[in-house]
């Protein structure tokens, strides 16, 4: 459950018959958009488009929020993985275990590289990595000596952070780095600590509807080492050294763009008090969905992102029907799991992955956003309860 501090803030006063969106960029917007307009005036009067004072100070504000040592500001999240793969020289023959219920882009990053996606079947619960079945999985990499046991690389989905203190057990063991795919989940925390600072290396997303999202594509790493964010730095400009022209070491395109980075700057203005009601809303959805449906579990100290919030569920299709019939709309993340993808499917394992499979066929997304109401929010529950008892 959410601390104390998410009850500072209260939610908007919207009335219950107010249209319900799933995402919700417009209010947001015009709550920043005399701020942007300024900012984006400023970099037309500088015109450094790509590198300029907006990425260093909001890698800096980045680093200050959540603890981490630095942060490299990348173009889009996909990249704020492959980049640190590179850096560490993954390649063919090397195994990164990754979960199987996820977006396309884990797998996509790792297949970049050169390196071969291991799956892993998720905790039920949680919709996270199985600390059980990713060791099972690295002892079965070992067995067979195709294959190099490099990382792990955790998703943190729907915004709950993985099981870090169980993964850090099972890596320290095996001598796997772990790099956090955290897209979906920049403001949880675990123990005290934010999102970017539970594994050496953690890279985000600001896609747009991400719980800090920009204007386009972007991402960033946050590390707990100076040194890999300077090598970082250098493989995001076609690695390059302090001149831009010689290449020092393999590198591409990875840069985010200075407007992204103003559009960051000035969502980070609101970034407490959204995260705060949309713990609130986490909340009153699961006190008044938790006796009729399974949830996805939230362990002992440990705090959602809240980027989605998502239930299990009979008779999906009709049921997202008849929501929708009410005006309430609803999406599914994901109803194929990666080993079962056409671009994937070689490398499913045999007996495929159970949990993953069942949840791809019941997990429902509901609206989760700062700027829903409690009247909505209990619309939104009233009418699924309702749904419920009728199928």
């Amino acid at each position: 459950m959410p601390d104390t501090e998410t009850f500072i803030t209260p939610l908007l006063n919207v009335p219950a018959d107010a249209p319900i969106q799933f995402f919700d960029l417009k209010s947001q917007q015009k709550a920043l958009r005399p701020a942007l307009e300024k900012r984006w005036s400023d970099i037309l009067d500088h015109g450094r488009y790509i590198g300029g004072p907006e990425i260093t100070e909001m890698e800096d504000k980045l680093s200050r929020l959540t603890g981490a040592v630095d942060t490299v500001a990348v173009g889009s999240g996909t990249q704020a993985l492959i980049l640190p793969m590179l850096a560490f020289g993954y390649g063919y023959g090397d195994a990164v275990f990754i979960p199987g219920f996820t977006y396309n882009a884990t797998a996509n990053a790792v297949l970049l590289t050169g390196a071969r996606p291991v799956f892993v079947d998720i905790d039920p619960h949680t919709f996270n990595i199985c600390p059980l079945d990713l060791e099972r999985r690295i002892a079965q990499v070992i067995q067979q000596k195709r294959l190099k046991p490099r990382a792990i690389m955790p998703v943190d989905l729907y915004g709950m952070p993985a099981d870090y203190p169980a993964i850090k057990a099972i890596a320290d063991k095996y001598g796997l780095q772990i790099i956090a795919d955290a897209a979906q989940s920049f403001g949880g925390r675990q123990k005290g600590q934010w999102v970017g600072t539970l594994a050496e290396i953690t890279a985000t997303s600001f896609y747009p509807t991400k719980t800090l999202g920009g204007y386009g594509d972007g991402g960033a790493i946050l590390t707990t080492s100076k040194s890999m964010a300077q090598t970082l730095r250098s493989i995001r400009w076609h690695g390059t050294g302090t001149d831009k022209k010689n290449s020092i070491r393999v590198g591409l395109n990875g840069r985010c763009d200075s407007i992204q980075s103003a559009v960051i700057l000035e969502k980070l203005t609101l970034f407490e008090e959204e995260r705060a009601r949309c713990l609130k809303i986490d909340s009153l959805y699961r006190a008044r969905l938790g006796a009729a449906l399974p949830l996805q579990d939230c362990p002992v100290d440990t705090y959602s992102a809240c980027g989605l919030f998502t239930v299990r569920v009979p008779h999906r299709q009709k049921l997202r029907a008849e929501l929708a019939d009410w005006g309430i709309p609803t999406a599914i993340y994901y109803d194929t799991p990666l080993h079962r993808m056409h671009a994937f499917e070689r490398l499913s394992p045999p007996g495929g992955l159970p949990a993953c499979e069942k949840a791809a066929e019941e997990v429902l997304s509901l609206p989760m956003h700062a700027y829903l109401s409690e009247a909505q929010i209990h619309r939104i529950c009233d009418v699924l309860l309702d749904c419920l008892k009728r199928m």
